[in-house]
């Protein structure tokens, strides 16, 4: 057998092997299932948080903003972001943003500006 073959036959080899580790793992808990979802759930809300809130604030102050200065959030439910301008070097056209986002509305739920509400919507569970 020539050195190609032998590289050849150990790649095989590994593959091989590699689908072999794969397809004996044992499935899922309910329990690891239900961490899982539960962690999908999060970040989906985190994730539209972070797109919703901004253009929202921006549609009331005329104001871009990017990073919250602070979270708010129970893992489960809502996430509320908050700018805060005098903890932040950014330039705020307003002192402290809220934006309260419930995943049961798939949307926020409120918008609160320098204590000026914009957006309420009740949150039925």
């Amino acid at each position: 057998m020539s050195n190609t073959q032998k590289l050849m036959a150990a790649i095989v080899g590994v593959f091989v092997l590699g689908f072999l580790m794969v397809g004996s793992n044992d499935e899922q808990t309910s329990e690891q299932k239900e961490a899982a979802g539960m962690i999908r759930a999060v970040a989906a809300m985190q994730t539209m948080a972070n797109k919703k809130c901004p253009i929202a604030v921006k549609k009331y102050t005329g104001t871009q903003v990017y990073y919250a200065t602070s979270t708010d959030t129970d893992h489960q439910t809502y996430v509320s972001l908050i700018w805060d301008a005098s903890k932040s070097d950014d330039k705020y056209s307003f002192k402290k943003a809220e934006c309260t986002l419930h995943l049961t509305l798939g949307g926020i739920s409120k918008l609160e500006i320098d204590g000026e509400t914009f957006i309420e919507k009740e949150v039925k569970y």
